[in-house]
């Protein structure tokens, strides 16, 4: 098999199973290995560390499969973790849902691989060479396992380029899914375009979250900045919200957020809607005196990477500035980054210099993260990706 051996001093991370192997860390290769192609990574001393997937043009030069010297990398390989990943969620307590996330990458031992489940079909993402090389094995093993009875590829994440990847779309196994795909959450009714919709066409990933925001959102009024199709504001009416005021940039997540609306059966005329810059708009809530009892901020991901940290970090801390200085006294916010680039106490920092600016009194009453079927492994921090606080005013 070919090998990557790691200068000395660089196996520390190995040892303590991350999966990861950056390029700098790599004194010299073996064999000459392709995309995607396992190989064997051993220590300065020789010492067995993983088996892993080779990326020749990514700076994550290596993501480990397995930490075991006694694994056989193959197909059964990894239709055995496919199975491992149904089977964990199908041990979660998740609730009546029809939407799931199957397969979160590194922490089921997938690197690369994402696969969430709407109804009866399977949407299918690699982000890395290793991914992509496996991805028709993939494909067979979700059928088998994932209990659906098609697999739609949406591997057409940016992050593909860094691994010199093309982007893929369409059906790789079964037959066409619908234009929009029925999926049921908290009695709520969501219409997934899993064709063009977001990520794998809905997020998934703030299911428990909306339960906490229609937990909160009986009789106050309540915004909801960069809405996409519509979760929380949704998530609010079923509350029992009295007024939600919807924003987002995009007139065509609206429109599917107000059919979302219809398809739940919720009150069509306690919803106002706003298209436009979330920045822009509110402001203009401020200077026309508009003031609310709930915010919820749940902006894209504004730091991909380290190098766009410093950049991100004044969006998050304007955003927040100006949802805090739209509460009213004894006000609630819920905020959220996915950026990978900001973790969980650079959030928290941010979002404490904006309250500082807005001039208000702020308490933290939880923190938030991915719902049950995003876990996170403890060798791989880095899959903690959603970050989120509820903030009460004094």
């Amino acid at each position: 098999m070919k090998q990557i051996v790691l200068k000395a001093g660089r196996e520390k991370s190995m040892l303590r199973r991350h999966p990861w192997v950056f390029s700098g860390a790599i004194e010299r290769t073996h064999g000459d290995p392709g995309p995607g192609e396992t190989v064997l990574v051993r220590s300065s001393q020789g010492r067995f560390l993983a088996y892993a997937a080779y990326s020749p043009h990514s700076q994550i030069r290596a993501r480990a499969w397995s930490f075991q010297e006694s694994d056989t990398i193959d197909a059964r390989f990894m239709a055995e973790r496919i199975r491992r990943a149904v089977v964990f969620r199908a041990a979660s307590s998740l609730g009546p849902v029809d939407g799931c996330r199957l397969v979160h990458g590194e922490s089921d031992g997938l690197p690369g691989l994402v696969a969430d489940r709407y109804g009866d079909t399977v949407v299918m993402q690699c982000s890395s060479a290793g991914a992509e090389l496996w991805r028709a094995e993939f494909a067979a093993a979700l059928i088998e396992f994932g209990k659906c009875h098609r697999v739609y590829e949406r591997s057409d994440a940016e992050v593909r380029r860094l691994e010199g990847l093309e982007s893929r779309v369409g059906v790789l196994l079964g037959d066409d899914p619908h234009d929009s795909i029925r999926i049921c959450e908290e009695n709520i009714t969501f219409m997934v375009d899993v064709r063009a919709g977001q990520k794998t066409g809905f997020f998934l990933d703030q299911r428990d979250n909306r339960r906490l925001v229609g937990q909160a959102a009986r009789d106050r009024t309540v915004l909801d900045v960069f809405s996409y199709t519509g979760g929380f504001t949704l998530a609010a009416l079923a509350g029992g919200a009295a007024r939600v005021t919807t924003i987002d940039s995009s007139a065509e997540a609206l429109a599917c957020a107000r059919v979302n609306l219809q398809a739940s059966g919720l009150v069509n005329t306690a919803v106002e809607w706003l298209e436009g810059d979330a920045f822009g708009l509110l402001r203009r809530l401020f200077d026309q005196g508009r003031r609310f009892d709930l915010v919820v901020l749940d902006p894209p991901k504004f730091a991909p990477t380290e190098k766009h940290v410093a950049r991100a970090a004044r969006a998050y801390k304007d955003v927040n500035l100006w949802a805090l200085r739209l509460l009213r006294p004894g006000g609630t916010l819920f905020t959220f980054s996915c950026s990978g680039g900001i973790d969980a106490p650079l959030f928290q920092s941010i979002v404490a210099g904006a309250a500082l600016d807005a001039g208000v009194d702020a308490r933290i009453v939880a923190r938030l993260s991915a719902s049950s079927d995003h876990p996170v492994a403890l060798n791989f921090p880095e899959g903690d990706y959603l970050k989120g606080l509820a903030l009460r005013l004094s």
